[in-house]
Protein backbone atom coordinates (compact mmCIF):
# COMPACT_ATOMS: atom_id res chain seq x y z
CA UNK A 1 0.00 0.00 0.00
CA UNK A 2 2.96 2.22 0.76
CA UNK A 3 4.15 1.76 -2.86
CA UNK A 4 0.71 3.20 -4.55
CA UNK A 5 0.48 5.55 -2.46
CA UNK A 6 4.40 6.71 -2.97
CA UNK A 7 4.09 6.33 -6.41
CA UNK A 8 0.64 8.45 -6.82
CA UNK A 9 2.46 11.30 -4.70
CA UNK A 10 5.63 11.23 -7.20
CA UNK A 11 2.88 11.12 -10.46
CA UNK A 12 1.33 14.34 -8.86
CA UNK A 13 4.97 16.05 -8.65
CA UNK A 14 5.86 14.47 -12.12
CA UNK A 15 8.49 12.74 -10.32
CA UNK A 16 9.59 9.06 -11.25
CA UNK A 17 9.30 5.99 -9.27
CA UNK A 18 12.92 5.05 -9.92
CA UNK A 19 14.51 1.41 -9.01
CA UNK A 20 16.89 3.40 -6.66
CA UNK A 21 13.35 5.16 -5.04
CA UNK A 22 12.13 2.08 -4.63
CA UNK A 23 14.78 0.07 -2.88
CA UNK A 24 15.43 2.97 -0.13
CA UNK A 25 10.83 2.66 0.43
CA UNK A 26 11.21 -1.16 0.64
CA UNK A 27 14.22 -0.49 3.02
CA UNK A 28 12.41 2.21 4.81
CA UNK A 29 9.31 -0.25 5.39
CA UNK A 30 11.54 -3.38 6.58
CA UNK A 31 13.27 -1.17 9.78
CA UNK A 32 10.73 -1.16 12.40
CA UNK A 33 12.37 1.11 14.52
CA UNK A 34 13.61 4.96 14.39
CA UNK A 35 16.49 5.38 11.47
CA UNK A 36 19.27 7.80 10.40
CA UNK A 37 19.89 8.57 6.88
CA UNK A 38 23.90 7.12 7.22
CA UNK A 39 22.84 4.22 9.02
CA UNK A 40 20.42 3.38 6.25
CA UNK A 41 22.87 3.84 3.78
CA UNK A 42 25.01 1.75 5.77
CA UNK A 43 22.56 -1.48 6.01
CA UNK A 44 21.35 -1.03 2.43
CA UNK A 45 25.10 -1.47 1.09
CA UNK A 46 25.69 -4.20 3.49
CA UNK A 47 22.73 -6.09 1.73
CA UNK A 48 24.05 -5.73 -1.74
CA UNK A 49 21.29 -3.09 -2.42
CA UNK A 50 23.10 -0.74 -4.78
CA UNK A 51 21.90 3.10 -3.67
CA UNK A 52 23.77 6.42 -3.62
CA UNK A 53 23.40 8.55 -0.80
CA UNK A 54 22.49 11.14 -2.93
CA UNK A 55 19.15 9.58 -3.93
CA UNK A 56 18.58 8.39 0.19
CA UNK A 57 18.74 12.02 0.85
CA UNK A 58 16.75 13.48 -2.00
CA UNK A 59 14.13 10.66 -1.03
CA UNK A 60 13.51 10.97 2.07
CA UNK A 61 12.59 13.87 2.04
CA UNK A 62 9.70 12.86 -0.58
CA UNK A 63 8.38 10.04 1.97
CA UNK A 64 7.90 12.96 4.41
CA UNK A 65 6.19 14.99 2.69
CA UNK A 66 3.57 12.36 1.59
CA UNK A 67 3.60 11.55 4.86
CA UNK A 68 4.97 7.99 4.81
CA UNK A 69 7.79 8.70 7.23
CA UNK A 70 8.02 11.55 10.23
CA UNK A 71 11.13 12.99 11.29
CA UNK A 72 11.76 11.95 14.78
CA UNK A 73 14.09 13.75 16.51
CA UNK A 74 17.48 15.34 15.86
CA UNK A 75 20.27 13.79 18.43
CA UNK A 76 23.93 15.45 17.91
CA UNK A 77 22.73 17.52 15.29
CA UNK A 78 21.15 14.98 13.20
CA UNK A 79 17.64 13.64 12.12
CA UNK A 80 16.27 10.43 13.17
CA UNK A 81 13.59 8.76 11.56
CA UNK A 82 10.67 6.30 11.24
CA UNK A 83 8.19 5.00 8.74
CA UNK A 84 4.57 5.94 10.10
CA UNK A 85 2.22 4.19 7.63
CA UNK A 86 0.62 1.46 9.07
CA UNK A 87 1.27 2.73 12.53
CA UNK A 88 -0.68 4.85 15.31
CA UNK A 89 0.01 7.77 16.74
CA UNK A 90 2.76 7.43 19.60
CA UNK A 91 4.95 10.29 21.16
CA UNK A 92 8.53 9.94 22.35
CA UNK A 93 10.61 10.23 25.32
CA UNK A 94 14.52 10.39 24.14
CA UNK A 95 17.53 9.88 26.26
CA UNK A 96 20.07 13.29 26.09
CA UNK A 97 23.13 11.45 27.35
CA UNK A 98 22.45 7.75 25.45
CA UNK A 99 20.07 8.55 22.51
CA UNK A 100 17.78 6.22 23.72
CA UNK A 101 14.38 6.60 21.90
CA UNK A 102 11.35 5.13 23.96
CA UNK A 103 8.01 5.26 22.25
CA UNK A 104 4.67 5.88 23.84
CA UNK A 105 1.11 6.39 23.72
CA UNK A 106 -1.31 8.21 26.35
CA UNK A 107 -4.73 8.13 25.92
CA UNK A 108 -4.64 11.07 28.98
CA UNK A 109 -2.56 12.67 26.51
CA UNK A 110 -4.16 12.51 23.58
CA UNK A 111 -7.47 13.72 25.43
CA UNK A 112 -5.78 16.70 26.96
CA UNK A 113 -4.63 17.81 23.71
CA UNK A 114 -7.43 17.30 21.83
CA UNK A 115 -9.60 19.36 24.98
CA UNK A 116 -6.59 22.53 24.35
CA UNK A 117 -7.50 22.32 21.03
CA UNK A 118 -11.02 22.68 21.37
CA UNK A 119 -10.95 25.37 24.11
CA UNK A 120 -8.25 27.34 21.36
CA UNK A 121 -10.84 26.88 18.38
CA UNK A 122 -7.55 25.41 16.91
CA UNK A 123 -8.37 22.59 14.33
CA UNK A 124 -4.92 19.92 15.02
CA UNK A 125 -3.74 17.88 11.97
CA UNK A 126 -1.02 16.84 13.21
CA UNK A 127 1.51 16.88 16.69
CA UNK A 128 4.79 15.28 18.03
CA UNK A 129 5.40 14.91 21.67
CA UNK A 130 8.81 14.85 22.64
CA UNK A 131 10.30 14.76 26.26
CA UNK A 132 13.74 14.81 26.41
CA UNK A 133 15.58 14.00 29.87
CA UNK A 134 17.48 10.74 31.21
CA UNK A 135 16.48 6.62 30.30
CA UNK A 136 16.70 4.67 33.69
CA UNK A 137 19.87 3.43 32.80
CA UNK A 138 21.54 7.06 32.14
CA UNK A 139 19.59 8.46 35.18
CA UNK A 140 21.39 6.82 37.38
CA UNK A 141 24.39 8.32 36.49
CA UNK A 142 23.44 11.86 35.59
CA UNK A 143 23.28 12.19 39.82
Amino acid sequence: MEEKIFKEFLEKKGLKFTKERASVLKEVFSNHGHFDLDALLIKMRRKGIRVSKASIYRTLPLLLECGLVEQVEKVDKHAHYEHTFGHGHHDHLICIKCGKVISLFSEKLEKLQESLCKKEKFKCITHTLEIRGYCERCGSSAR
